[in-house]
């Protein structure tokens, strides 16, 4: 049996995870998804009776004084994390769950109430960055990120 090499391992994960194999239209879907939801994070903040804690009273989420501001600092984050192709397939993941989340209690309500074409037309950002981030968490950054060039990094040999 050889010896475990912790830092070999982790170089390897770190080579697997920001694989650069994507196209470089990539960045186009990136700075998409990455810009609606660091824009909508911030908004959490600068409007919350509207988006923030209000709504998140009027829609009725839970602990809405800590979920709002959570959930808007994870919508920051992982926005910017995006536009930068860092991580980006770590991001899509929590991204992913706020649209779930955000489906579940705004677009399945207004279904039920007014119907499939007003929760179509309402729901039409959700979707698409539902499926952007998606995307993204299949397809990783791109070569155009700091994920390419963190791979490049890890895969030069010694001394160059």
């Amino acid at each position: 049996m050889g010896t475990i090499e912790p830092w070999g391992y982790m170089t390897n994960l770190l080579t697997r995870v920001t694989n650069p194999a994507a196209p470089t239209s990539v960045i186009l879907v990136r700075a998409l998804v990455g810009g609606v939801f660091l824009s909508e994070g911030v908004q959490k903040f600068v409007f919350p009776s509207a988006l923030g804690v209000g709504r998140f009273i009027k829609i009725g989420i839970p602990i809405p004084t800590f979920t709002a501001p959570f959930v808007g600092g994870v919508e920051i984050l992982c926005g910017l994390l995006l536009l930068i192709g860092l991580a980006s397939r770590f991001a899509a993941v929590p991204l992913i769950i706020n649209m779930l989340v955000a489906i579940t209690t705004t677009k399945i309500p207004m279904l039920i109430k007014s119907g499939f074409w007003t929760m179509a037309h309402e729901a039409r950002t959700d979707y698409s960055m539902i499926l952007g981030a998606v995307f993204l968490l299949i397809v990783g950054s791109g070569p155009i990120s700091v994920d390419s060039w963190l791979n490049r990094q890890a895969i030069k040999p010694d001394g160059a």
